[in-house]
Formats: structure tokens, sequence, C-alpha cells
């Protein structure tokens, strides 16, 4: 390494919800000093968007025709990553039951993933230090050359605890039911579905704490960076 700087290195951490996948993500990225995109918070943000706009979003092609419009601008620090939609702040609003209960029939429409494809893609090849991009179709269509991909699992279960956690007085059955729904609906899509990548380590978070699982993943950082 020339000057002693580490090449920027760029993380594709995929998985389905429930997994640890964000706190994992920017913890590691905290830790290594690099940035963070959550691209699960795009999705929900064009999603907002279409609510907030009557869009109806059981109709594709009526999401098709309006994918280009809203202007989605991520930030990209992991002790304080922002999103905004049209320069107004979605973090909060994105993460209603309404945009979770729509963000998989939105996020399956064609256009709507090439378009926010192109804004994963240049946000990462943006980042001078490097990143961590957490999602569901990173490490496979994303970015399929990440230096790191790693696929996050945890049982259904242990997925509805945590995320039932997240969301305060939720019942964990409901949450559970959901988490299925969605993962069925998104590892069916026919664009970019949520799959492991055949090059991803994959680390089952279900017995480790958080602590565990973020230890393991830097340490894997740390060894790709060793070795590039």
């Amino acid at each position: 390494m020339e000057n002693g700087a580490a090449q920027p290195v760029i993380v594709a951490i995929d998985g389905p919800a429930g997994t640890g996948k964000s706190s994992t993500s920017k913890a590691v990225a905290a830790q290594l000093g690099l940035s963070y995109l959550d691209t699960g918070a795009q999705y929900r943000a064009i999603t907002w968007w279409m609510v907030n706009n009557g869009i109806d979003v059981d109709d594709p092609s009526a999401i098709a025709a309006v994918a280009g419009k809203p202007e989605i601008v991520s930030g990209t620090d992991p002790a304080n990553p922002t999103i905004t939609v049209d320069g107004v702040d979605v973090a909060g609003p994105i993460r209603t039951q309404e945009v979770s209960s729509k963000v998989s029939a939105v996020s399956a429409v064609p256009e709507v993933r090439a378009r926010i494809t192109e804004l994963q893609r240049s946000v990462a090849a943006a980042a001078e230090v490097g990143i961590v991009v957490e999602g569901r179709d990173i490490g496979t269509t994303v970015l399929p050359d990440a230096d790191l991909k790693i696929f996050l699992t945890a049982s259904a279960e242990a997925r509805a605890a945590r995320r039932s956690g997240e969301l305060k007085g939720s019942d964990v059955n409901a949450t559970r039911e959901a988490l299925i729904k969605r993962d069925a609906a998104d590892s069916s899509r026919k664009t970019s579905p949520l799959a492991k990548a055949d090059d991803a380590v994959e680390v089952d978070t279900t017995e480790l704490t958080l602590a565990q699982v973020i230890e393991c993943v830097v340490t894997l950082v740390e060894e790709k960076r060793a070795g590039k």
C-alpha cells in the first residue's frame, strides 16, 4: 500500500429483515471508518413518495411511470445516516406500518429497482474510504464485484422476536407472519430477488448477540483488507 493508506473496501451485507443487518452494518462501518448505506431505506423512501403522491401501489405501470421523479439523497455517515426525498427528511415517516406493508410491491417494479440500483452504485463509487452497503440484492445485483459479501440469516422466530422488540408493543406471531410473507415476496420477485451470492460468507445470527455478529463481520473485513 502506498503511503500506508488502506485500499477502499466495499462490503455488501444482505439478508432478510430481523437478522440484525442494520445494527451490524452501522456498527461495522463506524468501527472501521467506512461509509454506510441502508438500501432498504431508499426503497422505503420511494414507497413513501408514491403513497404521499397518491400513486396506486397495486399498479406496476403507474409506479413505473413516476419512478424517476423523486430525488432521493442518502447521507452515509454510520453515526448519523440520513435520507431525504425532494429535500424533506423522511427518516421517521419511512418506518411506518403503511410504508412497511407496501415496500415489497413497489420494490418489485423493475423500473424502481433500476433507478434505485443506479443510485446505490453511484453512492458506493463515491465512497473514498470504502463503504458497507446493506440490503437484499447487493452482493448479487447491485455490487457483484464487492470485496466482501456477507449474508446474514437467522430463524424466523429469532427474527420476529428482534423485530417486535424494535416495533414496540407488537405481537410476535403477527410480526413473524409479516416477515415470512415479506421474505417470500422478496425472494420470489422476478427482478433482483433476495438471494445469497455464491461467493458470500453466510453468518447465522440466531444464537449470536449483536456484539458477536459485529465482531465476526469486523474480523472478516479486516482479513479481506489484509489480503487485498
